[in-house]
């Protein structure tokens, strides 16, 4: 298995094509981030359908700039997750609430049903559930504005 000697391409389907430095060809293959939040950008395995790997990157910045580009658009055409810079407000601090957000994709709402739907990773990022199970994340909570700084201690 390579480590990012590989190119990609999409055949007519729109499917990801690996081609590795053996001149291997494997159609079909997905990136898989193995820290989504923490680390992005970084240990991304390259897995077929059935869940096999067949090439690894260390870093995204490794591959050509074609490549890079196709792993971020399948990335971002399997992953929703908007990341929320700032909470508007939120209706009530009695549980369910609809809280009002500003997130990388635009202004939007949500209900929040439970103190269980927000859970910490590691030490200064939130993982938020809406009643959909649409997933919203917090960065770094430290850094948020403080008028959003002030609901989220309400609900931690």
């Amino acid at each position: 298995m390579s480590t990012t000697k590989f190119e990609l391409s999409r055949n007519a389907f729109g499917k990801l094509i690996l081609t590795n430095e053996a001149g291997e060809v494997f159609e079909g293959v997905s990136p898989v981030r193995a820290f989504p939040i923490q680390s992005p950008l970084i240990s991304i395995s390259m897995v077929l359908s059935d869940g096999r790997e067949v090439a690894w990157i260390d870093q995204l910045d490794d591959l050509s700039e074609k490549s890079r580009i196709l792993v971020l658009e399948e990335l971002e055409g399997r992953e929703f997750m908007p990341e929320i810079s700032r909470i508007a407000s939120v209706t009530s601090f009695a549980l369910p609430c609809t809280w009002k957000v500003n997130t990388d994709r635009g202004e939007t709402e949500f209900v929040l049903k439970g103190d269980e739907d927000i859970r910490r990773i590691g030490r200064a990022s939130l993982l938020i559930t809406d009643n959909h199970g649409i997933q919203f994340l917090i960065r770094d909570m430290f850094e948020i504005d403080r008028h959003s700084r002030k609901i989220l201690d309400r609900f931690l």
